[in-house]
């Protein structure tokens, strides 16, 4: 397990964007975190290090945004309103944990409630944020391989 203090938000932007440029096609990057934690921030960041010139927002609402145009397409997804595997099944997430591209879901852990991250084939990092100040955020993550 790796660790990160992000001082700022423009630090755990950096972070997010150097994984983006090392993420593989099928990657999924489960981030689990309170609220004000930064997940979105880090979303950012990995949008950028794949080349999406998009906005990038947390699609709390929408439940998946898809972003191209990047060297890979980025679906980034929020589970905040789900709460069972039913909801989740309901709402077809299935396709994103084998990605045609790179899936980043927040609040994973819901995910996890609801059945866990078994998928076949492709790579899973479990990436986790705490509030650790106002400004200080502790990232936990599996490192899975070089430059990320």
């Amino acid at each position: 397990m790796a660790t990160f203090i992000s001082h700022s938000p423009a630090e755990t932007e950096a972070l997010g964007e150097s994984w983006g440029r090392a993420t593989q096609h099928g990657q999924v990057i489960a981030l689990s975190g309170d609220l004000g934690a930064g997940k979105t921030q880090l979303v950012k960041g990995i949008a950028r290090g794949l080349g999406v010139t998009a906005r990038v927002h947390s699609p709390t609402f929408t439940l998946v945004n898809e972003y191209a145009g990047g060297r890979l397409r980025l679906f980034h997804l929020d589970l905040y309103r789900l709460e069972t595997p039913e909801q989740i099944h309901s709402a077809g997430l299935e396709d994103y944990w084998q990605p045609d591209g790179v899936t980043v879901v927040e609040w994973a852990e819901r995910r996890v409630t609801a059945g866990g991250w078994e998928r076949a084939g492709g790579s899973l990092l479990q990436v986790t944020m705490v509030v650790r100040g106002e400004t200080e955020r502790q990232i936990d993550y599996e490192n899975f391989g070089p430059g990320i």
